[in-house]
């Protein structure tokens, strides 16, 4: 057997190892991103080296599943998964959330912990090396919070499907008891609580470093049946939600090839030009949050649609232009 298949049968031990259900054919067609006849060959060589396989039945499918782990030999980390454990830390602790790094901090050292000796000295010096060769940039922005009571207030409640209140305080606007049902929790430059109101059932965010006195409550409150946490955080540019409209951005042939490599939304399109430019269309809100963005491509993005997107970063300039004005008379004065 080539060296690269024998990885892919040590990955693939590791995904039925790590799978409490199991695997199915389709699900290893899937995650090696091979034929149907590729997993059953990868299944077979699996279940010859590593005899403890377990087959589920599951009609109309059949799963394998590695009860019991592997052993240090199959599980050691490579130095380059040790380095970005390292970095993800790092990074969270740079940006301000300790609790969230710690968490990592302390699977980093049960990994090395469980593992061998030499294996650990083996790749001592090429971690700590790519450790110091590499860092994190942290990019102006609201500090997120994410504190560690607060997060765990907020797991629980979802764990157990119950509600969650709070008190919820935003500039300008009276603190207000909220009761609500969690749905989960979105991480970013800013940390948001996702919840239904428990009376309207409407989907709504909150801002972590706005809410105190978190805490679970009595009674069953769930997310709605059909909520998917990851397609509505995709709905937005950013985080603020608001209504969802088509965006088509023509791109000079200056910023084309930055265009085309950036991530806009999940939804993008990216369509050359006769010119050498391009034509960006996705379906998103937040149009405050992306006229933001739009500011640091200076003269080489047009906004093409939506009218309302044109009208927010007309705004935008605007509200700037009086703080310049604002600024030029103290100065004269």
């Amino acid at each position: 057997m080539r060296h690269d298949k024998a990885a892919m049968v040590i990955d693939l031990a590791r995904r039925m190892a790590a799978s409490a259900e199991g695997l199915t054919l389709d699900d290893i067609s899937r995650e090696q991103e091979v034929g149907r006849r590729t997993a059953e060959r990868l299944r077979d060589a699996v279940i010859m080296l590593f005899p403890q396989t377990e087959e589920v039945s599951d009609p109309p499918n059949k799963r394998w599943r590695i009860r019991g782990g592997l052993s240090a030999f199959e599980q050691a980390p490579t130095t380059e998964e040790l380095v970005e454990l390292t970095k993800a830390a790092q990074g969270l602790r740079a940006t301000g959330e300790p609790g969230r790094a710690s968490a990592l901090e302390g699977l980093e050292r049960k990994l090395k912990s469980a593992m061998r000796s030499t294996t650990l000295n083996r790749l001592a010096p090429d971690l700590e090396a790519l450790v110091r060769a590499e860092t994190i940039a942290v990019q102006a922005g609201p500090r997120p919070s994410a504190d560690e009571a607060v997060l765990t207030e907020i797991r629980q409640a979802i764990l157990a499907g119950r509600p969650l209140g709070f008190i919820y305080s935003r500039p300008g606007a009276e603190a207000r008891r909220r009761s609500v049902a969690p749905c989960g929790v979105m991480f970013g430059r800013a940390n948001y609580l996702v919840a239904a109101d428990r009376e309207s059932g409407r989907i709504q965010t909150f801002r972590l470093d706005r809410m105190s006195g978190v805490r679970g409550e009595d009674g069953m409150a769930s997310p709605p049946a059909d909520f998917d946490l990851q397609a509505f955080a995709s709905q937005s540019f950013g985080i603020y939600q608001d209504e969802i409209e088509d965006v088509v951005l023509e791109v000079s042939p200056d910023g084309a090839a930055e265009a085309r490599a950036w991530r806009w939304h999940p939804t993008q399109t990216v369509e050359d030009r006769p010119d050498g430019g391009v034509v960006v269309r996705f379906r998103a809100s937040g149009m405050r949050e992306l006229a933001w963005h739009l500011f640091t491509w200076g003269e080489q993005v047009t906004i093409v649609h939506p009218a309302r997107l044109r009208a927010v970063m007309a705004g935008e300039l605007e509200a700037a232009r009086r703080a310049l004005e604002r600024t030029s008379v103290q100065k004269k004065q």
